[in-house]
């Protein structure tokens, strides 16, 4: 049975983390700490218009890149001028599957989760293998019992 982006959301929660686009990345690296998240959304500014709900990403990679690697300043620099834009996002109908090779295809570990033009969550790499491992161990206790039934003769033939 497929796992789908919907499960992790009904575990996890749809907590989102999100920073305005003129925060100061100083400030969006506070927020990531205070909340222990490796990544931030930023919203669109206009929600009103037809664009979509999230505006950009901004990551711990993107502060590696475009922060320390160029010189930059994190108490000067705002979010909206070094986040990732062209966000790829997927839906609560997605597989597990889809979304773990959509991140390894894009060299991405964070997906926002968007149903209707509405941000619904966020789901990570790491929520991806939790979910692939809670299935297989549903799946290998299943087994066991199967097994145990037909060892013990009760399982009908």
């Amino acid at each position: 049975m497929a796992a789908y982006v919907r499960d992790i959301l009904s575990t996890k929660g749809k907590n989102v983390v999100t920073v305005r686009p003129d925060a100061t990345v100083y400030r969006a690296i506070e927020v990531m700490v205070s909340n222990n998240v490796g990544s931030l959304l930023i919203l669109n500014p206009h929600p009103e218009d037809s664009a979509p709900p999230v505006d950009g990403i901004f990551t711990e990679r993107d502060y590696l890149r475009r922060i320390a690697l160029e010189g930059r300043t994190s108490r000067t620099t705002r979010v909206d001028e070094v986040m990732t834009r062209n966000v790829l996002t997927v839906s609560p109908l997605n597989t597990v599957q889809e979304c773990m090779q959509v991140m390894t295809k894009a060299k991405i570990r964070h997906l926002p989760v968007v149903q209707d033009a509405e941000l619904k969550g966020i789901i990570s790499i790491g929520d991806c293998v939790r979910q692939v491992s809670r299935d297989a161990q549903t799946e290998v206790a299943h087994l066991q019992s199967y097994i145990q039934s037909v060892v013990m003769g009760r399982y009908p033939a």
